[in-house]
């Protein structure tokens, strides 16, 4: 299993690498607030998140992404999603959040 990770590129944005699925979300969660609070404590009002090299993902990563808005938006900050991959965006039309990730 590909265990996903975040990384912090040298512009500020952050990558995610890796597979998000039901059972590796949860860690990739935890491990995933140090990268955003110090994207949050830019003084960017965006987050700019890249999703290229998600290798594959289920609903749980979409659910993650959701998380993600929600923690950035108690912080007054937007998230902007960059390459998300098909099969997210495909499962965030089916499940009607596709407006809420602006794809």
């Amino acid at each position: 299993m590909n265990e996903p990770r975040i990384e912090v590129t040298a512009d500020g944005s952050i990558a995610v690498v890796g597979e998000l699925n039901h059972q590796t979300v949860p860690a990739l969660l935890k491990s995933s607030a140090d990268a955003m609070a110090e994207a949050r404590d830019t003084q960017s009002d965006v987050i700019n998140i890249d999703l290229n090299n998600v290798s594959r993902s289920d609903s749980a990563g979409v659910a993650l992404l959701i998380e993600w808005i929600r923690q950035a938006q108690k912080n007054n900050k937007t998230i902007q999603f960059h390459n998300i991959p098909k099969q997210m965006r495909d499962i965030a039309t089916v499940t009607g959040v596709d407006k809420m990730l602006a794809i």
